[in-house]
């Protein structure tokens, strides 16, 4: 017999018997929909950790100011504001592994445009801040020297901020008022999306750190105080050393006394998202796993229903071997049979998966990641389960004699 006319055989074999071969199938179907479902999902939250990542910048810190414990009382980070502009200039200058040093304050106003008003994150700080982040100027121009010592009233806007304001207008050139101070407009950010948090990164004003020092913060006085510094450490070098080296010259200029707590709190926030994308990739595989747990009871299903199917046709086993079939046409006759149940229901699940995998993103909103590779896992999956749990009563056929199976009642 040749593999067509077992094609044929095994295709009216499960044809005669629809109902039993579709519920035999639905194990197949479920499993294989949802590792597909599973890996997209999975899938599609490491790419949204990676994502964030990117926009982060590469090899960055943030040192925020305010001790995490002070008499016995545990406290968040920025309690207290003791860094000024010095301070990132001497890790800029004294840490060897540092590439540059973005000082940074920020707050919240309201910010008006003509008839539009926003409510928006207004942050301090200098041209260095877009190369820490890796976030270009998707329009105008950087800030000049003189507006960066001189306080100018100059500032780049996020994407967010352009829509709500201005719409479709051209925003470069354009004043806003914040806390009733002019700004002129001189940049557009490029887009950077969410952030870990959640937070919209596009909902930002930036202006030069002198200039919300002096008219946003009001701080008056020779003190540059900031509130934080965002860190790039070099290509290559490496972040622990980096950290520890910022952390001990910060000890020394802060005057903290050996053993003390540091007075201010170092994030590596490559690291923070690196733990995220690797606890993504776990969920991924242990979703997918429990989706595999129904490919398999779908085997087993397969491996029953085959089993059940050989001793119905154990009379038309017999037959066949009489007239000359051998044990290996036999073997093939059935293997093929529990090969196509799992392909068509493998058929089947990935087109459910694909629709379940479209519903979670339109309905739920999740970013997810349909690829190739994990239908052709699943539909790959389905057939080698096929061949598993089928092969048992395949070759339990072929291994009956004809005599004993034509007297079979």
């Amino acid at each position: 017999m040749n593999f067509l006319a077992a094609l044929r055989s095994a295709w009216r074999a499960l044809a005669a018997n629809t109902l039993r071969s579709f519920l035999t199938m639905l194990g197949i179907i479920i499993g294989v929909a949802a590792v597909i479902t599973m890996i997209a999902v999975g899938k599609g939250a490491t790419e949204r950790v990676q994502d964030q990542l990117k926009s982060l910048g590469t090899n960055v810190m943030l040192v925020m100011p305010g001790s995490l414990s002070a008499a016995g009382v545990r406290q968040g980070a920025q309690t207290r504001s003791r860094f000024t502009e010095d301070d990132a200039e001497a890790v800029a200058r004294e840490v060897t592994e540092v590439a540059v040093v973005a000082p940074g304050s920020r707050t919240q106003a309201q910010v008006v445009a003509q008839n539009a008003n926003w409510n928006t994150q207004i942050f301090g700080t200098s041209n260095d801040f877009l190369e820490v982040r890796e976030w270009p100027l998707q329009a105008g121009r950087l800030f000049e020297a003189s507006e960066m010592t001189g306080s100018g009233k100059v500032a780049w806007i996020g994407q967010t901020v352009a829509r709500e304001l201005f719409g479709d207008t051209d925003p470069i050139d354009q004043v806003v008022r914040v806390r009733g101070v002019p700004f002129t407009i001189v940049g557009v950010l490029g887009k950077k999306g969410q952030n870990a948090s959640g937070a919209d990164q596009d909902d930002i004003v930036i202006m030069p750190m002198a200039t919300f020092r002096n008219r946003i913060w009001n701080a008056g006085g020779n003190v540059k105080r900031i509130w934080s510094m965002h860190v790039k450490v070099r290509e290559g070098a490496d972040m622990k050393v980096a950290e520890d080296n910022i952390r001990e010259l910060l000890r020394q200029r802060l005057k903290v006394p050996p053993g003390g707590d540091d007075t201010f709190t170092i994030r590596n926030l490559s690291e923070i998202l690196q733990a995220q994308e690797a606890s993504s990739r776990i969920m991924t595989l242990l979703l997918a796993a429990v989706a595999g747990i129904s490919l398999i009871i779908g085997g087993i299903g397969i491996m029953n229903i085959m089993l059940v199917s050989v001793t119905e046709r154990t009379r038309e086993i017999g037959l066949r071997m009489a007239v000359g079939a051998r044990g290996r046409d036999i073997l093939a006759q059935f293997l093929i049979e529990a090969v196509t149940l799992c392909l068509v229901g493998g058929a089947i699940g990935v087109a459910l998966g694909a629709a379940a995998t479209w519903g979670v993103a339109h309905f739920a909103g999740w970013q997810v990641s349909l690829t190739a590779a994990s239908i052709a896992l699943a539909a790959g999956f389905a057939a080698f389960v096929g061949v598993f749990f089928g092969f048992y009563p395949a070759r339990r056929a072929s291994k009956l004699l004809p005599i004993q199976a034509l007297r079979y009642e």
